[in-house]
Parts: C-alpha cells; sequence; structure tokens
C-alpha cells in the first residue's frame, strides 16, 4: 500500500511521540527505582530509556525539516537532513554508552550494596513487558512507511527489553544467593548501548557517502526498460539518494541504430513514466548506446571481442558495443572488478583486440560494478 508524503511524516511523528512518553516515563521510573535502591544496573537502564526518549524527539524534528518542500537553494528537497538527524542520535547514544561504562566500572571498583523489595522487581518486570510491546508497535510502523530511524528504535526497544530483563535477573540472584553482579551487568547494558551507538553511526555515514542500491529497487527497474521490445539492454543505473524514498535515477539504454529520434523520445518519456509508478524512483537521464542491425558482419566483431573481453576474471560485463565498418571503429564499455587495476585491465584489452583486428581504432570505457 502506498503512502503519501504526508501520511508517513504524520504515522513517524506519532509513533515517535508515542516511543517520546512511553520511554520517558519508563526512565523516570527506573531511575527512580534505582536510586533509592542503591542499583546502578537500573539506574542505567533508566539512562538509557532516557537517551531513546532523546532520539524519538530528534527523529521528529529531522522528519519535520526533511518534508521542507524544495526552494531554490535546495531543488532536490531536504531529505538528507534525516541522515543528520540519525547521526545526532547516534551520538546520543555513544554519549550515554560511555558515561554507562565509567559510572558501572566506578561501582565495581567502589561497590555498593543494592537493596532490591519485591515491589521494585514487579515493576521491573512491568517495565519489561511495555517495553516489549514498545518495540514491536515502533518497528511494524518503520516498516509499514519504510523509516530506517524508526525501524532501528523498534529493534532497540526490543532489545532494551532484554537489557532490562538481565536487570532483573542480576537482582533476583542477588535476592537468592546474596552475590551482587549488578555493577558487572551494568557494564555489558553499556557495551551494548555503545555497540548499538556505532552500527547507528556507521550505517548513517554509508547512507550519507552514498552505498551501493538496494538490489530489489535495481532489479525492478530494469525489469521494466527491459520488459520494452526495443531495449535490448539496461546499464550504468545510478540511484541518487536524497532521503527516505527519495531516489533518482540514470541509466543507459541500448536501442537499434534504425531508431528514429522522435522514436527514442517517446521511448523515453513512457519508460520514465513507467519507471515513476512502479519504484518512485525518477528517472533523470537516459543515455544511449546504439547497436548495430542488417549487417552481420558487425554482429561477427561483436561477438569475438565480447568472448576477449569475458575470458578474463576482472571483465564482468560488457555492453554499449557498436562498430562503424566505414570508419574502422569499435567503442565499447566494460564493467570492472573492483580489485581490478584499470590502466593494466584496459591495455591488455586493447592489445588482444587490436591483435585481432589492426586496422581498427578501439575506445574503451570503463565502468565500476555500482548496482546488482
Amino acid at each position: 500500500m502506498d503512502i503519501s508524503a504526508s501520511d508517513r511524516e504524520k504515522i513517524i511523528v506519532k509513533t515517535s511521540v508515542t516511543g517520546i512518553l512511553t520511554n520517558a516515563c519508563l526512565s523516570a521510573f527506573k531511575m527512580a527505582v534505582g536510586l533509592i535502591s542503591h542499583s546502578i544496573a537500573v539506574v542505567l537502564d533508566g539512562v538509557n530509556n532516557l537517551s531513546d526518549a532523546l532520539s524519538s524527539i530528534i527523529t521528529i524534528i529531522g522528519t519535520k525539516l526533511a518534508g521542507k518542500a524544495p526552494d531554490r537553494k535546495h531543488p532536490l528537497g531536504h531529505g538528507r537532513i534525516e541522515y543528520l538527524s540519525a547521526m545526532i542520535v547516534s551520538a546520543l547514544i555513544l554519549y550515554a554508552g560511555i558515561t554507562a561504562l565509567v559510572e558501572s566500572v566506578r561501582k565495581i571498583l567502589h561497590p555498593e550494596e543494592a537493596d532490591y523489595s519485591v515491589l521494585t522487581l514487579v515493576m521491573l518486570a512491568v517495565a519489561i513487558i511495555a517495553k516489549i510491546f514498545l518495540g514491536r508497535y515502533v518497528k511494524r510502523q518503520g516498516e509499514r512507511v519504510h523509516s530506517g530511524a524508526l525501524i532501528a528504535s523498534g529493534s532497540d526497544a526490543s532489545f532494551d527489553a532484554i537489557l532490562s530483563a538481565s536487570v532483573l535477573a542480576s537482582a533476583l540472584i542477588f535476592l537468592l544467593s546474596g552475590v551482587s553482579l549488578e555493577a558487572y551487568v551494568g557494564v555489558v547494558i553499556a557495551c551494548f548501548i555503545l555497540r548499538a551507538g556505532i552500527h547507528m553511526m556507521t550505517e548513517t555515514l554509508s547512507a550519507i557517502l552514498g552505498q551501493r542500491a538496494d538490489a530489489e529497487t535495481t532489479r525492478k527497474v530494469r525489469e521494466i526498460l527491459n520488459s520494452e521490445p526495443e531495449i535490448r539492454g539496461a546499464y550504468d543505473l545510478i540511484l541518487h539518494n536524497y532521503g527516505p524514498d527519495r531516489n533518482y535515477a540514470s541509466v543507459h539504454v541500448e536501442l537499434p541504430d534504425s531508431m528514429t529520434v522522435a522514436e527514442v523520445d517517446t521511448l523515453t518519456h513512457r519508460v520514465e513514466a513507467k519507471v515513476y509508478s512502479e519504484t518512485g524512483v525518477i528517472l533523470t537521464g537516459v543515455g544511449i548506446y546504439s547497436y548495430n542491425t542488417g549487417n552481420d558482419e558487425a554482429a561477427k566483431i561483436r561477438n569475438k571481442v565480447q568472448e576477449i573481453v569475458l575470458r578474463h576474471d576482472w571483465a564482468l560485463q560488457m555492453h554499449g558495443f557498436y562498430v562503424d565498418m566505414e570508419e574502422k571503429a569499435m567503442h565499447f564499455d566494460v564493467v570492472l572488478d573492483f580489485e581490478a587495476d584499470k590502466e593494466a585491465s584496459l591495455r591488455i584489452l586493447s592489445d588482444e583486440i587490436r591483435e585481432l583486428y589492426p586496422e581498427y581504432t578501439v575506445a574503451i570505457v570503463p565502468d565500476v560494478d555500482i548496482s546488482d
């Protein structure tokens, strides 16, 4: 089911507000219980909930700013602000983790006996159940609107329930055996908080730097393009992301050399509309590769050149081949493995092809394997 941008924003805000209120209540409750019972583990569990509440607040602010309409200075919108807000959230989580680790180590070096009551244990159990339901709700809503921030928050909430359960377990062990593990449990909680912050920061940095396009999206776009009878292949598909669900793309398609400009124009408009309606991706540029038709000799040359190219492991694909029989010139693109030496690879291919076709000039354009 498609969800409009305005509805998406409303769902994210509503879900985030629910998370804020729940985490704020849990944080206040746990920190009060922790201070009364002198339990660093419970206090840190409350700090963890507080960082979740702050994360939700920043998510709302980021979503609101990202939803601003394009302007002269930012013609492609403000969607990437969501990534910046995620960076701030990850920084807060890291700060909470470092603080929690320091306090836990301090309690190990200077232990202070906790004082748990039955009421404390019951309240911790209720908090665990609340976190489980909150995690499921937030993650489900995040998947519904394709919000990475909400999905991450939902997963984090579910994991928080496990950490809270470990606090409850350490309290039960203390009451039954007199062995105090709560400072060590605090160290474990701190490490998991740090791990979550580092993971979130690296994932967000990867999105900002530009990562490999989603395999399912690229597959669907290529499938749509290749369904057109005139298109022999779609290559060099590049997706430019400007925020969640805001993708612009460029692509090259192979068309017969017999098509007129008018026919190419009609085809281009048709595939642009079809790709957008079925995937939400905006094709901003459709480049053309021309392939030879009505010339058996050109087809034979192409097949032989392709055989030469693909016998090398580092040459992943050849496309865009065209040969001018009169000018004695051929050109094509080759997709190279990331580990391949570009200059050396092109030199090897050029030498091998010229050895077979010495009368031809050969132009090879190296491509990078940028999409699945």
